[in-house]
C-alpha cells in the first residue's frame, strides 16, 4: 500500500523522492539559492518547499586523503542542519540537483540522502471555512491588520 499512489476526498498521494542533506547553518541559504534555480521546489501554490531541522552536533574525524589531513580525534561540529525537500521522480533531475548541492556545498564529503516517497497533495478544494486553517486563526505569523488589507479576512 505504502508505495501506490493513491486518493482522498481532499488530497492526493504522489510518488516523489525526498532529498536529505546535512549542512553548517551558514551554507543552507547559499546551497537552497543554487538548488531552486535548477527546480522550483513547487507544491501547489508554493515554490521554495524545504524543511530545515534545528542544529545538532556532527561527528567525524578526518582520515588520509581528507582534505584537511589525517587526524586522531574525533572532530564535533556544532550549527549543523538537515534540509529536506522532494523532488519528482526523475532521475535526471535529481542527478542535476545533486551535482548542484555538491559544488555549492563546503564539505568535501556532503551528506547527500534520497529516498523514494509518497507524499500529500491537496486538491485544492474550497476550505475556506475550516477553522484549523491558518488564514482563520489567530496563531499565524501574519498580524489580523495584513490579512484584512489584502482581503484574506472579513469582518
Amino acid at each position: 500500500m505504502a508505495d501506490q499512489e493513491f486518493e482522498t476526498t481532499s488530497v492526493r498521494m504522489e510518488r516523489m523522492c525526498l532529498l536529505i542533506i546535512q549542512a553548517p547553518t551558514e551554507d543552507v541559504d547559499r546551497i537552497m539559492s543554487e538548488v531552486v534555480k535548477v527546480v522550483p521546489l513547487a507544491m501547489g501554490s508554493y515554490d521554495s518547499n524545504a524543511y530545515q531541522s534545528g542544529p545538532g552536533v556532527e561527528r567525524y574525524r578526518p582520515l588520509e586523503g581528507a582534505a584537511a589531513g589525517p587526524e586522531t580525534e574525533v572532530r564535533k561540529r556544532p550549527g549543523t542542519v538537515e534540509v529536506s525537500f522532494e523532488l519528482p521522480d526523475d532521475r535526471q533531475l535529481i542527478e542535476q540537483v545533486v551535482e548542484t548541492i555538491f559544488q555549492a556545498h563546503s564539505y568535501q564529503e556532503p551528506v547527500i540522502r534520497i529516498q523514494t516517497i509518497l507524499t500529500s497533495r491537496s486538491k485544492g478544494l474550497d476550505d475556506s471555512a475550516n477553522p484549523n486553517r491558518w488564514w482563520n486563526t489567530t496563531g499565524d505569523w501574519k498580524k489580523k491588520d495584513d490579512r484584512l488589507a489584502t482581503g484574506a479576512v472579513q469582518e
